[in-house]
């Protein structure tokens, strides 16, 4: 499950008001409100519904782990990976150089 500080940069990320989350999540914008500002606890049902909306809209959640905490970043989408693979591919082929 997220926490309020992820609940909030994910929606920052993905750019979405608490409006918008409201309507793709059936959350209330009170409720999201009360959330993020960790006035309120949200039910486990509201605070899913909260995470599958963003993860819908391009915020992927880093949890807790040994890569130094929690987080969110937005997901590569198609455009994004093929414009890497490209970047990547670039240089030719890798070979031996005389470049000591």
């Amino acid at each position: 499950m997220i926490t309020s500080s992820q609940c909030c940069a994910a929606r920052a990320l993905v750019e979405y008001s608490r409006e918008r989350l409201a309507i793709s999540s059936g959350v209330s914008p009170e409720i999201i409100e009360k959330f993020e500002r960790s006035l309120e606890n949200a039910t486990g049902v509201d605070v899913n519904a909260l995470q599958a909306a963003l993860e819908k809209a391009g915020a992927v959640f880093i949890p807790d782990g040994d890569s130094g905490g929690i987080g969110v970043r937005l997901k590569f989408n198609r455009s994004d990976t093929r414009r890497i693979a490209t970047l990547e591919n670039e240089g030719g082929v890798v070979a031996q150089d005389d470049v000591p």
